[in-house]
């Protein structure tokens, strides 16, 4: 029986690619709002495009924060991806503006400080000792569109990686949750491998 995953429609993310993203690694899929069904699923990924205000404005009107809280309470595994990363530590300043976040992660989200912005397109990892995200993957290049990234210290976990000018926080695995700033939907063979390792954990 395949596990059941809820991608949470909360008004941002690229949700239909995800979708079929998952349901290609094995995960019986359902995209909702419906935090009934977020909370009782064995995954929930929580997606993300845009900007880091409008992703927890959206979270917070449909009340999701909760739900993301309860599940990592209870060790019950959630999957950020790209926003939906950023959004899980404890604030995100955009434009000069600090947002709160989720709180997951100790810190927050700024501005890289590199010579090109976004950093958009394919970059490669180093993958964080112990990984189970990365387990059997080869292919280290990944899909990347940002403009913000958090700092791979002063965090624990496995940290994986990666350098626009300057090094960034690539993908965190935490106890029951797991978040990448790439886009693995978007990566190809790798990405849809990171997502494979994702949902074989759930069951």
């Amino acid at each position: 029986m395949s596990p059941r995953v809820v991608v949470l429609d909360y008004g941002s993310g690229n949700l239909r690619s995800a979708e079929r993203a998952l349901a290609r690694a094995g995960a019986d899929v359902t995209v909702t709002p419906d935090l009934d069904v977020a909370a009782e699923a064995d995954g929930l990924v929580v997606p993300g495009v845009g900007a880091y205000a409008a992703c927890m404005a959206g979270i917070e009107k449909l009340g999701a924060q909760d739900v993301i809280h309860a599940r990592v309470a209870d060790g019950r595994p959630v999957l950020g991806i790209c926003v939906g990363m950023q959004v899980l530590f404890e604030f995100g300043v955009e434009h000069g503006v600090r947002t709160h976040g989720l709180g997951v992660f100790p810190g927050g989200v700024t501005r890289l400080t590199a010579e090109r912005i976004p950093h958009m397109g394919w970059n490669t990892v180093e993958v964080g000792s112990g990984s189970n995200l990365f387990r059997g993957v080869e292919d280290e290049r990944f899909y990347f569109v940002h403009s913000y990234a958090a700092p791979p210290t002063g965090i624990e976990g496995v940290l994986t990686t990666a350098s626009h000018d300057e090094p960034f926080l690539a993908a965190i695995e935490r106890g029951p949750v797991a978040a990448t700033q790439f886009h693995p939907e978007k990566s190809g063979d790798a990405g849809a491998a990171v997502l494979a390792n994702w949902v074989r954990e759930l069951t």
